[in-house]
């Protein structure tokens, strides 16, 4: 089964690669067009990366195979970070499927040194993406406009899709669509789903949902 282990921790690896994007000031009450929309966004996040303070926080990781409503492994982590560049882990718990908790160690120990470099693999800025103008919709009661995303380049960190921009602070609620890169053969489709929102004074992804159609192995979920 090593084969799906792989698969699964790849995955995950590359879902959660995409950036997250720091706090922003208001917005004023203006209609912007799109250049307008991502001009804040990279300006925001340029000018509150600084922002960031240390934290500690634990995670929930759930796997689900082929049809089944209970996860097969659950894994809480215990997630400390230290600005610029020091993230640290620990597992607090396990259960069902040991599984779960090798795969969540490879994601950890992945994010930890992709910390140290201090890069931002995944960001929602003009390096990474061509974004078009989609229009306006709410988002759990938050006006949001919306953008198409069309990676500039077939990477596994990148989505194809659109995002949900909050009209009234440029901070980004949601990702989805599709990724960009499968990061291993045994992947035939991923579709996944990154919401953003405020957690201890800081706008952090708050949750990840992969749907993967594993070869062989049938569809997996990992949240």
């Amino acid at each position: 089964m090593r084969t799906l282990e792989t698969a699964l921790f790849t995955l995950f690896i590359s879902v959660l690669a995409v950036a997250q994007i720091p706090q922003a000031a208001p917005a004023t009450t203006e209609h912007p067009g799109v250049n307008t929309i991502v001009d804040r966004l990279e300006q925001s996040a340029l000018a509150n990366r600084d922002h960031y303070h240390a934290y500690v926080l634990t995670r929930e990781y759930l796997m689900y195979g082929e049809a089944q409503e209970k996860p097969s492994s659950e894994v809480l982590a215990e997630v400390t970070f230290v600005p610029p560049t020091t993230k640290e882990y620990k597992i607090v718990e396990t259960r069902g499927s040991s599984r779960g908790q090798g795969v969540v160690r490879q994601i950890l120990d992945n994010e930890s040194k992709a910390a140290a470099t201090g890069n931002a693999p995944g960001a929602v800025s003009r390096d990474n993406y061509n974004f078009t103008y989609l229009g306006e919709g709410a988002l759990e009661g938050h006006s949001c406009y919306i953008l198409g995303l069309q990676p500039k380049h077939k990477d596994k960190d990148l989505v194809i899709g659109r995002a949900w921009v909050d009209k009234q602070t440029f901070l980004v609620r949601r990702i989805q669509g599709q990724m960009a890169k499968l990061p291993s053969w045994w992947l035939k489709n991923v579709d996944v789903t990154l919401d953003f929102s405020e957690a201890g004074g800081m706008w952090l992804q708050t949750r990840t949902k992969a749907v993967a159609e594993v070869r062989i192995f049938g569809t997996h979920v990992l949240t």
